[in-house]
């Protein structure tokens, strides 16, 4: 099992001022302590359990593109982004330029977007989720098509480009990971489009349940069930004396096909958070699996 860190508090000692001293020192400490990626969030406003939009939020790729010149062996992207805050052949491109950049280590984080008062604030659209879900399935077409060498044009119900060009193209197509634990859709698009899932810790039973229901449409679109990576958002231990039971936990979503999960940066010391988890919990964490 592998380790992801995942910063969403950035309401640190000295911000802004010191976010990017910070930001540049956790995501050196993660690189060097073998997690396998890191994240940001994706939103314009810091959300409400955190403090909302009275505490610091910056702009996801933006930070990705100065952590991408920060690191050497981390995969970066969003954890996630909201289908309705950027054009999907914008954002293909945005996904392309970090991949480039950062030596082939982007990946896409996406999802059908949820914080209705962003939109509000910032005058823009927020479809019903029906509409969002369909704007999904749109966004994810044509990022696969800009990642191809078809640079022809696309139309869709809601989108429609004259022709589909990135240049330059990845160095590597960026894998797609699909934010979200709904049955009837989301996973429906993690089976057709997804190279991973991220599902919240809810308990290995319900979590396992929800790997059954992608495992079926998987067996509906003649998906191989195994090619889909399957990860977890959860509370890393704060305290070393939390590590085994953090660890025995992990150990039980492991055994039902879990292979990475986040854990969330832990404020106000993120660099200290994320050098003691590299030397107490990942080299253990690898030997589940």
């Amino acid at each position: 099992m592998k380790l992801a860190l995942h910063f969403l508090n950035f309401t640190m000692p000295g911000a802004p001022g010191s976010l990017a001293t910070t930001l540049a020192d956790t995501a050196k400490a993660a690189d060097e302590g073998g997690f396998a990626a890191m994240t940001v969030m994706d939103h314009w406003f810091q959300m409400i359990p955190l403090g909302g939009s009275a505490e610091p939020m910056l702009e996801g790729y933006t930070t990705l593109g100065y952590l991408a010149g920060k690191t050497e062996r981390l995969r970066l992207g969003t954890l996630v982004t909201g289908v309705t805050y950027r054009h999907p052949a914008l954002l293909a491109k945005i996904v392309s330029t970090l991949d480039v950049l950062s030596q082939g280590r982007a990946f896409l984080g996406i999802g059908a977007a949820w914080y209705e008062e962003e939109h509000e604030a910032y005058g823009v659209p927020y479809p019903p989720l029906k509409e969002r879900f369909e704007r999904l399935r749109e966004a994810l077409e044509i990022c696969a098509q800009m990642w191809s060498e078809n640079d022809g044009p696309y139309e869709g119900q809601h989108y429609r480009l004259g022709a589909t060009i990135c240049n330059p193209q990845p160095l590597h197509r960026p894998e797609v990971l699909i934010g979200g634990s709904g049955e009837r859709k989301t996973l429906r698009l993690v089976a057709e489009f997804g190279d991973a899932c991220n599902l919240f810790d809810a308990g290995p039973d319900e979590v396992g349940r929800k790997l059954d229901v992608l495992r079926g449409h998987c067996d509906d679109v003649g998906r191989d069930f195994s090619t889909i990576q399957a990860t977890l958002t959860t509370m890393g231990p704060d305290s070393p004396d939390d590590v085994d039971d953090f660890l025995t936990r992990m150990e039980q979503y492991a055994a039902i096909g879990i292979d990475q999960v986040w854990v969330r940066a832990a404020a106000p010391d993120p660099v200290g958070f994320a050098t003691r988890l590299g030397e107490t919990v990942v080299p253990r964490l690898a030997q589940l699996g």
